[in-house]
């Protein structure tokens, strides 16, 4: 069957040499999650497999709803960590140099290859690839590179009961909608939390990061009881439409 715009595989975890080869593509995604444990029910590469699964959601509706196609990369499973979770069992901090390192070699191969856009889809509340991508800037003027953190993009009030800081409702619901068979929801831990004693830091007048073994005593930080698939289904859709609807703005349209 000949190719499409519409029909064209957008995942490189299943695309070959022979699907791609022909070119098409505008732009890619570059999902980024973190390996960390998420409460009792959740797996400790929960960021990771979200990051894939809502690039891959939004890059088919860009190409099924807008006819432009863009390509997944794999995902980076290296996050940055707070003190008290580099200590958990396989937890795996990465130093800000280390993911700039990452991030600046696959830009520098995506340019050499001719793309101008990448789309940065981050899943972890702890990277921050904001500086990288302002020097990245000025190194590779002619790219266009843009975050997003899926998880800021639509407010929760109006979808879960429980506001979810980490391995909550929200997040949850979400793997309980994309990989439910990875979910053991019946071992879950409440997801009590200790905030700060200074007013200031919790209402984020200044910054510092928390202590995670002082502030949580499952490793999660919200409730995840009242969870379901349904939820992460609405949820996700907006999301994921919100996104592909930017990444054809992207392609069509000049940024200024």
């Amino acid at each position: 069957m000949k190719q499409t715009q519409k029909n064209k595989p957008i995942d490189l975890q299943s695309a070959t040499w022979h699907d791609v080869k022909n070119g098409g593509y505008s732009f890619a995604v570059l999902p980024w999650g973190a390996t960390e444990p998420h409460n009792y029910h959740l797996p400790y590469l929960t960021d990771w497999h979200i990051a894939h699964a809502v690039a891959v959601d939004s890059v088919r509706k860009a190409q099924t709803q807008y006819e432009v196609c863009g390509i997944v990369l794999p995902p980076i499973p290296l996050g940055a960590q707070n003190p008290g979770q580099k200590e958990l069992p396989f937890c795996i901090h990465t130093r800000f140099e280390t993911q700039r390192m990452i991030l600046t070699d696959i830009v520098d191969s995506l340019h050499f290859q001719g793309f101008r856009l990448l789309v940065l889809l981050n899943a972890h509340g702890g990277n921050s690839f904001k500086p990288m991508v302002r020097d990245l800037a000025f190194e590779y003027p002619e790219m266009t590179i843009v975050c997003v953190d899926w998880m800021t993009i639509e407010p929760q009030k109006d979808y879960f009961e429980e506001f979810d800081d980490h391995a909550g409702e929200m997040e949850t619901s979400v793997m309980l909608h994309y990989f439910p068979e990875l979910v053991r929801l019946e071992q879950a831990g409440d997801g009590a939390f200790t905030p700060f004693n200074i007013e200031g830091l919790n209402k984020k007048v200044g910054w510092m990061p928390r202590r995670w073994d002082k502030t949580t005593r499952d490793t999660g930080v919200g409730d995840p009881r009242k969870a379901t698939a349904e939820k992460g289904k609405r949820y996700i859709e907006v999301i994921t439409d919100k996104i592909a609807k930017l990444m054809n703005d992207l392609v069509r349209e000049s940024v200024y």
